[in-house]
């Protein structure tokens, strides 16, 4: 088993490299809100479970609150980066912006532990409707941009709103207990992207 010292750096094995104080922390962050749910784990928690100073959390990353969007980002960032970075907005019918969003969802609710990851994100942001994401594709903007081009006449805060409605569904769905069939995740794709593409007012 791995062993972590007292500035949060794991042991590990003879010879390996220590893990460094912020990864550990990620780690047992993870571990803990999977298992017992965000709101049951104390900062002190973590921290002791990381074996790191009581204040490694408020130095890493600031608060609980942001250690959790750093968490979220670096685990399931990489599942949209690459996808939506090649999409060309000029070009790219909303539908199947929408389809690129949604997919990596459907293979998460496949596996036990990406489930558990979707919940924890639903949760985390419909309790922080304002949290303050630093990865690109977690900001509305480059999806409000795309929509914008996309609808004749649609300003971007309208954009902005419609992408914001589009995602609670698209987490209220996922982030639930049930795992969605391959027609509910159709006809969400089809909604979403019906909403997203009305004619501006």
């Amino acid at each position: 088993m791995t062993q972590t010292t007292r500035d949060g750096r794991g042991a590990g094995r003879r010879g390996s490299t220590p893990m460094p104080t912020r990864d550990a922390l990620l780690t047992v962050a993870e571990r803990l809100f999977l298992a017992d749910g965000y709101d049951k784990v104390s900062v002190r928690a973590i921290c002791a479970a990381a074996d790191a100073n009581p204040a490694a959390v408020h130095y890493h990353f600031g608060t609980k609150d942001d250690l959790t969007i750093a968490l979220l980002q670096s685990r399931l960032g990489p599942l949209w980066a690459d996808p939506l970075a090649s999409l060309d907005p000029a070009v790219t019918p909303i539908a199947q912006v929408v389809d690129v969003v949604v997919s990596p969802f459907v293979d998460l609710q496949a596996d036990p532990t990406g489930h558990l990851h979707l919940r924890l994100l639903a949760r985390f942001v419909f309790a922080h409707p304002t949290a303050s994401w630093t990865s690109h594709w977690f900001d509305l903007d480059p999806f409000a941009d795309m929509l914008a081009e996309a609808v004749p006449g649609l300003t971007a805060s309208e954009a902005r709103r419609r992408w914001a409605l589009g995602f609670q569904l698209i987490l209220l769905r996922f982030g639930g207990t049930e795992t969605l069939s391959t027609a509910a995740v159709t006809a969400l794709i089809g909604f979403v992207t019906a909403g997203l593409t009305a004619p501006a007012t």
